[in-house]
Parts: C-alpha cells; structure tokens; sequence
C-alpha cells in the first residue's frame, strides 16, 4: 500500500465495472442498443472522463511514480527503525555491567553516598543530576555535565551500584540513551550524515501518510471489481490469485493491516523533521500545544527552566559536588511526599537562585511525568506541574512520540513497531515486483519493467476538483516543504518523460 500500485491495464486505465471507469450516457431517445453509433460511444466516454471518478487514474499515476522514487527511502526508514525496536534488549546485552548489580542487596545506600562515589572517580565535571534505579536489580545513574561533551548535547553517566557503593562503569550519553542506542538513533534519523542527512528521513516521513492514504482508496475502491465485491479480499489475500493479481492483494492486505500504524509513525516522525518540523513547532506554539514550564526560581519570578537540566552551571559544595543546604536524599523525601512516586530524575539547582527539580520519568502507559521544584533550603514545593495540567494537543504529541520510539506499551510497543516495520518492508517489496510482472514480455515489446499509468490524467478530472486540487497542493507543499520540491521534481520528470515520447512518436505528449 506504500510503494507501486499495479495499473489494471497497461496504460493505467480502470477495469470495466470499477468506479473509475466512465459508461457512455443511454442515448436520448428509443433507439436499441444497436442502434448507439461509434461517434456517441466515443462523446459519452469525453463526457465521463470529467464525471468525480477522474479521480482514479491522478491517483493511480501519483501512488505508482511516488512508490517508485520513494520506497527506496521508506525501505531505510523501515530496516534502520527495525533495529532500533530492539534497542532495550540490546541495551542489556552490551552494558549489562553497568546498567544491572551483580547481587541485590537488601538496604541501598544514601543518594548522596552513591553520588559522592560518583564524583570521586569521575572528578570531570559537575553534577547535573541523579536517577534512582527503576528496579531492585538496576544501577543508580549519576549524570554528569561535562563542558566537552555538553556541545554535543551529551553527558557523561556514572552506574553506580545502589548496595555497594560501586562504581560499575561510566558511558557517554545522550538524554539518557546508552551509546548503542544513540548510534542506532542517529542511523534512523539521519544516517550519520547530520542535517543533509536528515533529509532523507524527512522525505519518507512527508510521502509516507500521502501514499497510505493514496493506497487505501485504490483498494476500496477497486474491491468490488476483483474477487466479486468480498469483503474478506479487503482485509485477507484473495484465494487462488496468481501473478501480479496475488502480488496487487497481497501488497494491499498488508497495507490495510498496518495503515493506522504508518499513519502515526509519519505524522510524529514529522515532528523531528528539519522543514515540516518547523511548521509543526508553529502550528503547536499558535495552538498552545505545549506542556506548561517548571518554575524553579526561588523568587518565584520568569528565570525558571524546564525541568532535567543538565548546565551544572552552579558553583558546587566540596560535599560531593552538591550544593549546600538539602542532601539529594531530603529532597527526594519531599518530592515522594508530594506524590512524584515511580522513576525519577533529580536535577540540581542550576544556580544558587534555582530550586531542585524532580521529574517522574515512566514513559509506560499509563504515564507518569509530573515535576515538582523543591527549595535546596527548606525543602518546600516551590511549584509543580502535573501531566493533567498538560494540553491535551501536548499530551497526544508526548504519547504519540513516546510511541514512535517504542516505549509507551513496553514489550507489546516494541513487537507493534517491529511488525509494522517488516509490513512495510514487504510491501515495498511486493510493489516493486508488481512494476517487474507487468513488462510485457511478446517480442519486440520485452522491457524490464511495466508501463506507467497512461498521461492526461489530470485532464480527466472534474473542473471543480481541478479548481480545489491546486491551492490544495500548493498548500501541502507549503506545510510539508520536501514533499512539495519533490513533487515538482517528479512533475519535471514527467514532462521531459513526456518530451521525448512525443518527439519519438511524432505527436503531443498530454502531461500528467
């Protein structure tokens, strides 16, 4: 449903019965069938290429050139997210040292004992914050801001372990994510290739939700034509299919099944996006679409920050790199007092005008990400924002993007976006074997691949659809900056495709 749809006819034209294919009006008056002559045969059918069903071949030609220039990079995007649904158990099989204690013990030491062991072996650097483990058998996590390393937006985490005291490795890492996972992070989104990279990612992410729903609407609509109209074709492969017919079902089943989940992986993959990410931060600052700040001035007034701050700007006390006043374990103390139950992150004062921060930080449904700022002094909730004082476009993109990444639902998110992953991966496969099976093969008209639906499509379509269909696709365009420059690109293409088959047949060439 993502890649190639196979024209019914060589030329692109709709099977008879289907929707798309325009029947010559009865003609006026009495006269038999016999009777309707060749000329009013060939008017009725000028006639209903402008009826709504002009509709058809546009879409048919648009799925079929879209699927072909870009699967190759919805091929990537699907393999190199693959891997990534795997990141938690390859986590634990590389940094299984440092991310688990050897023996779980049955009374943990202090926060501030197991930082200030932190800060002991890695002097580097300020603390920045603390995370207590999630789990009996996990390591306390100690992040460190270390100048180096903060240009890159990365820091440096000291695993520490929770009974002993023992420091059991450090990693740099990135918001959190072990190396590893970095890597594979920067692989999906942009090849290791920075921001020329992203590109890439970000023309699959724009064509993604266009060629599903382009998809969709070919297979309902040709439904009644193949199989007889059954309603398990559309949803199950159509029983004793053969050819590019078995390939088309398959193709399309496949895209049925995992549509509402590439829906939702283009439009929160957008989000990162380099242009249309722009339009997205727009529309979500004019829609107040994002989640309200921490306030974490002491004097209450606008310097305050969000929380997980990792500056490490403040001057630190000798006591193991914290500053005066609350130990860690104090302020922790207040937070769960205050109902931030569940894994947390602890983030230092920024400056000696600055409170705590702690944050809940389970990304698991349901989620638990309330933040609450705590006086270094007195211990007092300065203020607090709580996941139900999120708006709820904020609250939609924060769940939608937790599930892009595959850690919203745990084990089933990652089995979800691992199915989606291989479903998508075959239904490029399969699109590019339909465009294989249908080259003609009688000889001298062997190619190594099928036609492309015929030209004039646009030229079919109803002038009112005319009339909406071009500030529509400027509008698309505008909003999603990529897939507008490539599909001017794609109309180009044609044009000069086009060109030269009008110069080797000796007529004019009808565009798309």
């Amino acid at each position: 449903m993502t890649t190639t749809s196979d024209a019914s006819s060589p030329d692109g034209t709709p099977p008879a019965g289907s929707p798309g294919r325009a029947h010559p009006p009865a003609p006026s008056d009495a006269s038999s069938p016999d009777s309707t002559s060749a000329e009013q045969a060939q008017a009725g059918s000028a006639a209903g290429r402008r009826t709504r069903f002009g509709w058809w071949p546009l879409l048919t030609r648009l799925h079929f050139y879209a699927g072909v220039l870009v699967a190759p990079f919805l091929l990537v995007a699907a393999l190199t997210g693959l891997a990534y649904t795997a990141v938690p158990q390859l986590d634990q099989l590389v940094y299984g040292e440092q991310l688990r204690v050897e023996k779980v013990g049955e009374t943990a030491k202090p926060l501030t004992e197991q930082i200030a062991a932190a800060r002991k072996a890695h002097p580097e650097g300020s603390i920045a914050s603390g995370v207590p483990p999630e789990a009996p058998d996990h390591t306390t996590k100690v992040v460190l801001s270390v100048p180096e390393l903060a240009e890159q937006d990365k820091q440096r985490t000291v695993y520490v372990d929770p009974y002993t005291g023992e420091v059991r490795g450090a990693l740099t890492t990135w918001f959190g994510s072990t190396p590893l996972a970095t890597w594979l992070d920067d692989l999906h989104r942009h090849l290791h290739l920075g921001e020329t990279g992203r590109l890439y990612s970000e023309l699959a992410a724009s064509w993604l939700w266009v060629l599903v729903l382009g998809g969709l609407l070919l297979w309902f609509g040709r439904r009644r034509t193949y199989a007889g109209g059954s309603k398990r074709t559309t949803v199950l492969p159509e029983r004793g299919a053969r050819g590019v017919r078995r390939s088309r079902s398959l193709h399309a089943v496949i895209g049925v099944w995992i549509s509402a989940g590439l829906l939702v992986l283009s439009a929160t993959g957008l989000t990162w996006s380099a242009y249309a990410g722009e339009r997205v931060t727009d529309l979500r600052t004019s829609l107040s679409a994002y989640p309200p700040e921490l306030d974490t001035s002491l004097s209450g007034g606008s310097e305050g920050a969000s929380g997980h701050d990792h500056s490490g700007g403040h001057e630190a006390a000798a006591s193991g790199g914290l500053p005066a006043g609350l130990t860690v374990d104090q302020v922790l103390d207040r937070a769960r007092s205050a109902g931030l139950d569940g894994p947390v992150e602890i983030s230092t004062p920024a400056d000696d005008k600055s409170t705590w921060t702690v944050a809940q930080t389970d990304g698991l449904w349901p989620v638990r990400m309330d933040q609450a700022a705590v006086d270094p002094h007195t211990g007092e909730i300065t203020a607090r924002v709580d996941w139900a004082d999120h708006p709820l476009l904020a609250k939609l993109s924060t769940l939608g993007v937790r599930a892009h990444m595959g850690t919203l639902f745990g084990l089933a998110n990652q089995i979800v976006l691992a199915v989606i992953a291989l479903g998508l991966t075959a239904g490029i496969v399969l699109g590019y074997r339909m465009w294989w099976q249908r080259r003609p093969t009688r000889g001298d008209r062997r190619a190594p691949v099928g036609r492309a639906p015929a030209r004039g499509a646009w030229r079919q379509l109803p002038w009112p659809g005319q009339a909406v269909a071009v500030p529509l696709i400027v509008a698309v365009g505008w909003a999603f900056p990529l897939l507008g420059w490539s599909l001017l690109a794609f109309l180009v293409l044609d044009a000069l495709l086009g060109l030269l088959h009008r110069r080797r047949e000796g007529r004019p060439a009808a565009g798309s």
